[in-house]
């Protein structure tokens, strides 16, 4: 139950409201069933005991007595937050406990009135009209797509207004052109058919749940695409089999704002120019970073003495496990590249001492303030669930009362006191996890987790700033690697690139083994050889499964399944290979497209002006990309991405950040 009002009444004989005969009252609640969202108005039946409500759940141990006032369950149910999402999400059934009966006038009172009970899906509404404020009780009429309209429901008790938010967290609602007083439900049906039937979960909670929580479903659901009905996928009509682009957009549009990927098919999009980026070169790696070479480019004083050498030896091999240690807390900021030895012990003393203040700010919390602290509530609420299934399989967090799990829960909570506004967010855990592995100290991985935060704290924002824009620039990037590609996505309603979103989220942790992601994300924070190189890896998987995507002509669902498998199936070698010579292939074009000159950071004097201007206002130079050879030992993997050198189509009006 998301919302429950009592005093909605039913007028059932206008004109005569001082008769309370004909005044009905009855409770209005909105209920999140497994497969749908349900509106319910019921007579008050005075059998029934509103207060003992039994919420039985898939798992029968999952069973909560719900034991507030009316009053207060509206107000929990409207303004839930989010972090309890799971658990009334496993609600399938609601049982009353009643009353004995005082008399037999109680049972006919309640039949005589049963009659106007109703209860109808969200799906099937079509409008809501409201009267004009001032004009006596406020009241809504629902209209249903089948153009049924249903009692007006009259607010005795006012708050019409919170129903309206509960619904529009789960239907958009628009304003009538023709009346002000109507509010028109915005459908969304074949795109709602396409999502809905992408994993193993009924069908409408699916697609609210992503548009309500995208970090929620991606981090949980796609992990488990096992069944897919191609079926319901189309329209029965088979003259329009293609779902419009404009549809996608509006979802998109809806789920993470300004999130704007122009589709081949929309009006105004225009070829410009035709761009060979030649082949691909061949690209080669070599053995980790020994301990003895770090060494051996440090100072007796414990300075770095090249550190742009040693981040090219940190790129082109990654480090051996025992400098990780060390080497990570450079890698991440932590240490500053040009400190002692001392300095940095003197660092680490005073980041102990915040450190362990910050911790004892939520210690010391008692359980009577936290009760009136809801945020630190659901905080740790999320935290504990999600420390408890983050990489248990490994031997540092598996077992129960493991220390490792314990420090992953206080260096999370204590992240909500360093960052309160952001607080946590599912996902977050997967970052820390291979941190805390690595340092094996409590204070050094949450610095070092901070740090990294600070890299990917738009990830997690509300509004999900970091992921549109690395959306919108991957698409840039792989339109101008291979056009026909993402024509070919698109035809197949497969443009917005959303199964990268959990790639994009937490950098790979889920696609690669746990020290796989260890060498791939040492060698991201390198930040060579470009900006975004994370970016080109999406590029290079893509890539890598383009010709068997196409080949096997998959579709919308069979293309997620595909992307969905390859988790912990990718060469991290091979693939860092093929992302080094995508970056080398595109910092040699010389027309490379100024959008992409941005995106990677490249200064080009030969930029293909791809908007208004034709300069290129940003971006660092960098060197050549050869420099990443000098001085370095035998490759040991080489990886040729050798294309067939087909000229590659880029395109002006699409994929503009706002």
């Amino acid at each position: 139950v998301v919302y429950e009002q009592e005093g909605v009444f039913i007028h059932s004989s206008c004109g005569k409201n001082d008769d309370q005969d004909n005044l009905i009252a009855g409770i209005l609640r909105v209920i999140e069933k497994e497969n749908e969202v349900v509106v319910d108005w019921r007579p008050l039946d005075e059998t029934l005991d509103t207060s003992n409500i039994l919420y039985a759940g898939k798992d029968s141990s999952s069973v909560v007595e719900w034991t507030q006032t009316p009053k207060e369950k509206c107000s929990r149910g409207a303004d839930r937050p989010s972090s309890y999402e799971a658990e009334w999400d496993m609600v399938t059934t609601v049982s009353f406990k009643k009353k004995p009966h005082s008399n037999g006038d109680a049972t006919t009172h309640a039949n005589r009135e049963s009659k106007w009970s109703f209860l109808f899906s969200l799906t099937d509404l079509k409008s809501i009209k409201q009267n004009k404020e001032g004009m006596g009780w406020s009241y809504l009429v629902f209209c249903l797509k089948d153009d049924v309209k249903l009692p007006a429901l009259h607010f005795h008790h006012g708050d019409s207004k919170s129903l309206i938010k509960c619904l529009e967290k789960h239907v958009a609602l628009n304003e009538s052109p023709h009346d002000e007083r109507v509010l028109l439900v915005k459908t969304q049906k074949s795109l709602s058919q396409s999502f809905e039937n992408l994993f193993d979960e009924p069908s409408y909670g699916l697609l609210q749940k992503w548009k309500k929580d995208p970090y929620v479903v991606t981090m949980g659901k796609f992990s488990k695409v096992t069944n897919y009905i191609v079926g319901t996928l189309r329209s029965s009509d088979q003259s329009n089999q293609r779902r419009p682009p404009s549809e996608m957009a509006d979802f998109f549009n809806d789920t993470i704002p300004g999130l704007k990927i122009n589709q081949q098919e929309e009006p105004g999009f225009e070829v410009i120019t035709r761009i060979d980026l030649g082949k691909q070169p061949e690209v080669s790696r070599r053995e980790p970073v020994s301990a003895d070479e770090w060494a051996k480019n440090m100072d007796s004083e414990g300075r770095i003495l090249d550190v742009d050498y040693i981040k090219r030896l940190i790129f082109k091999g990654g480090l051996c496990h025992t400098l990780r240690k060390e080497a990570w807390k450079f890698l991440l900021g932590y240490f500053p590249w040009n400190s002692t030895k001392e300095e940095r012990a003197n660092l680490q003393k005073r980041k102990t001492d915040e450190y362990f203040r910050m911790k004892l700010q939520w210690k010391s919390v008692s359980e009577e303030q936290e009760k009136r602290n809801s945020r630190l509530r659901d905080y740790r609420s999320l935290i504990e669930k999600d420390v408890n299934r983050t990489d248990r399989t490994n031997k540092f967090y598996e077992g129960e009362d493991n220390p490792g799990l314990i420090l992953l829960h206080d260096i999370l909570m204590t992240y909500c006191m360093y960052d309160f506004d952001l607080g946590y967010v599912q996902g977050m855990s997967d970052l820390l996890s291979p941190v805390l592995y690595v340092m094996e100290n409590e204070v050094d991985a949450f610095w070092c987790f901070v740090s990294y935060m600070d890299q990917m704290h738009q990830n997690f924002e509300e509004q999900m700033q970091g992921m549109k824009t690395q959306l919108i620039q991957l698409s840039h990037l792989l339109r101008l690697l291979d056009s026909g590609f993402c024509s070919y996505l698109e035809s197949q309603d497969s443009g917005y690139l959303y199964f990268c979103f959990r790639w994009l989220l937490i950098r790979f942790k889920r696609e690669f083994s746990f020290q796989d992601i260890l060498r791939l994300w040492e060698v991201m924070w390198t930040e060579l050889p470009c900006q975004n190189f994370h970016l080109l890896l999406c590029c290079a998987i893509l890539e890598s499964e383009k010709q068997q995507i196409m080949d096997k002509h998959y579709g919308f669902n069979e293309i997620l399944k595909h992307i969905n498998e390859l988790s912990m199936k990718i060469d991290v070698e091979y693939i860092l290979c093929k992302a080094e010579a995508i970056s080398m292939q595109m910092m040699n074009c010389k027309e490379l497209p100024q959008t992409v000159s941005e995106i990677l950071g490249i200064e080009n004097s030969s930029v293909t002006p791809d908007s208004d201007t034709g300069e290129d206002e940003s971006g660092a130079e960098l060197s050549c990309p050869t420099s990443l050879y000098q001085s370095i030992s035998t490759p040991v993997i080489a990886a040729n991405g050798t294309r067939d050198g087909t000229q590659q189509v880029a395109e002006t009006q699409s994929l503009t950040p706002a």
